[in-house]
């Protein structure tokens, strides 16, 4: 079973008090997670090169507060993009924040504060989201719960309820290194995914689901992040040439949590597999993370290419496109959702 500690992590612009608890199992794996924005701020793996971090993460709340790279924070109400920023339902038309050019981005849920119960090992997460909150309809309850199991597991369980139909979409936004440092363009990456959604200028979907195979989108068989970069591909040139797409899961027939991503780490020997409930897998390679001026811990500076996302999700705008999974919440029903990230070093990780 995890051991649980916490300890202040400051006080955040609201007056409120912030609070740091760290998960720790028996193998060493210790992953941090903050009250504000239910902020994975830390996942600490023993390697054969030492304990390596492998997630992107400020040392100072304030920092945490004055960036908008959503860096560790758990995203909603509708995570990703919802074009124009409006959607209709039920005939009525529902207009959001326009935080990203003429389009509404993740919400604010990563600068909410949660209220934290322990329960053996799992850390559950809870908070309240008022009717109106960035134009959503609705008073929703939603929780985030963080459990570290003795295998190396890491679970997000993810619920949320409504009094009013709705929207929901909800992901993690962690931006992972594997190497501890650097960049990630040698870092080994596999989707099991065969389709993405093709992108439009302004990073939302244009409706088309098309093939990887034959592009540079296709990480079916494993390669490395940044093979493909530079090379002059228009899907990648428009996002900052790199990654920010989302990708369609190859789930098996029945499934319900199936295997999205699989990366690793020829420097640290870590290997993570990424499990998840959800129908899609955003891939960010962190194309504009330069622009953060908050330094990161221990005073890196953050630059382009510094971490990858792997936000899974449901799609991107899927209010535009009745093809896309339905992300309606029904007044009354649950929404949950559950991704788990399982960690591997050495002999045991495999290579991809």
């Amino acid at each position: 079973m995890a051991k649980i500690t916490s300890r202040p992590f400051g006080v955040n612009k609201d007056g409120a008090s912030v609070t740091e608890y760290t998960l720790t199992n028996p193998n060493g794996l210790a992953v941090s997670v903050l009250d504000y924005g239910g902020i994975i701020r830390s996942i600490v793996v023993p390697a054969k090169t030492g304990l390596v971090d492998v997630v992107l993460g400020h040392d100072t709340l304030a920092d945490y507060e004055n960036e908008d790279a959503y860096t560790g924070s758990f995203v909603g109400r509708y995570a990703n993009r919802i074009q124009n920023a409006q959607f209709t339902l039920e005939g009525k038309t529902y207009q959001l924040e326009a935080n990203n050019g003429p389009n509404h981005l993740h919400g604010c849920f990563s600068k909410k504060m949660f209220r934290v119960k322990i329960f053996g090992d799992s850390l559950l997460l809870e908070a309240e989201s008022p009717d109106g909150e960035d134009g959503f309809p609705g008073n929703m309850k939603i929780s985030v719960r963080y459990t570290l199991t003795p295998d190396n597991a890491f679970r997000m369980e993810y619920r949320a309820s409504s009094d009013a139909d709705t929207l929901v979409n909800l992901t993690n936004h962690s931006y992972f290194n594997l190497d501890g440092e650097g960049t990630i363009e040698n870092q080994k990456l596999r989707l099991y995914c065969s389709q993405y959604l093709e992108g439009n200028e302004q990073t939302c979907p244009t409706g088309r689901i098309l093939p990887v195979k034959g592009t540079p989108m296709d990480f079916t068989a494993g390669k490395y992040i940044g093979q493909d970069f530079g090379s002059g591909y228009p899907q990648m040139d428009m996002v900052g040439d790199g990654y920010d797409h989302c990708f369609v899961i190859d789930r098996p027939r029945g499934a319900s949590q199936s295997i999205c991503a699989w990366a690793f780490s020829e420097k640290t020997g870590i290997s993570m597999k990424v499990y998840t409930t959800q129908p899609g897998v955003q891939l960010y390679t962190a194309n504009f993370y330069g622009d953060v001026k908050t330094p990161l811990k221990d005073g890196a500076k953050a630059q382009k290419y510094s971490g990858f996302a792997l936000e899974t999700q449901h799609f991107p705008c899927s209010p535009s496109f009745p093809n896309f999974p339905s992300t309606v919440l029904h007044a009354g029903k649950v929404f949950r959702a559950t991704t788990t990230l399982r960690f591997f070093t050495g002999k045991q990780c495999g290579k991809l």
